[in-house]
């Protein structure tokens, strides 16, 4: 039987697989938005089982030292916390998959306006994904905080880009089903903020044992 020292590591090994995965599908979502791109579009959407793939391994070796090497404090909050990691990491994936169907709608058609708050949207929010892996292996509180306080960015984003499709609609009714594709592909990112908070969060509980999922952050909440 491995030491639970090696299970750590694989742990780590594969939430760092799964996490660029997840980076590299964003890229590939919002590639295929911006360049009306069919085929990245459709891998988005077929790597999922991927993804889930990912998940399970993480949580059936997760699991494994829970029940079978009963892991001191520092490891469990180290388990528990993967666990919780992995399920957001697939969340985002299936949030992907979402992207993916409504450019699929969409790709052939010409763009309402040039697209610019969505690939922000996009940049930050994968920024966001990388910093609070980084967190999570370094074990750095702070970075994990700074991650948290960047979410309110993406949510102001999503709330001008809903104002400004809304006018879209008002202004010709054929506009609506392109406006609504492009208004579920930004909740679905401000979706993938909200998950990557989760994760930040769920690193503060790890290194620190402190719970602030429910806790008023900086940001105003």
């Amino acid at each position: 039987m491995r030491r639970i020292d090696e299970d750590i590591l694989e742990v780590r090994r594969l939430i760092l697989k799964m996490g660029a995965m997840i980076e590299e599908r964003l890229e590939m979502a919002l590639g295929a938005l911006v360049e009306k791109d069919e085929r990245k579009a459709q891998m988005v959407i077929e790597s999922d089982d991927k993804i889930d793939q990912l998940e399970l391994e993480i949580d059936r070796i997760s699991r494994n030292m829970i029940v079978l090497k009963q892991p001191a404090a520092k490891d469990l909050r180290f388990v528990f916390t993967a666990i919780k990691i992995t399920t957001d990491l697939e969340r985002i994936g299936d949030l992907l998959v979402n992207i993916g169907e409504r450019v699929l709608e969409i790709v052939n058609e010409p763009p309402l306006k040039p697209y610019v708050d969505l690939p922000r949207m996009a940049e930050q929010v994968r920024k966001m994904i990388r910093r609070s892996l980084d967190a999570f292996f370094e074990g750095d509180v702070e970075l994990a905080q700074d991650v948290i306080a960047d979410d309110q960015f993406v949510d102001d984003l999503n709330i001008q880009v809903f104002r400004e499709l809304l006018t879209y609609m008002m202004e010709d009714p054929k506009n609506i089903r392109k406006a609504l594709a492009l208004s579920s592909i930004a909740k679905s990112l401000e979706r993938v903020g909200d998950h990557t908070t989760n994760i930040a969060e769920m690193i503060v509980f790890m290194v620190q044992g402190k719970d602030i999922r429910h806790a008023p952050h900086e940001k105003g909440e």
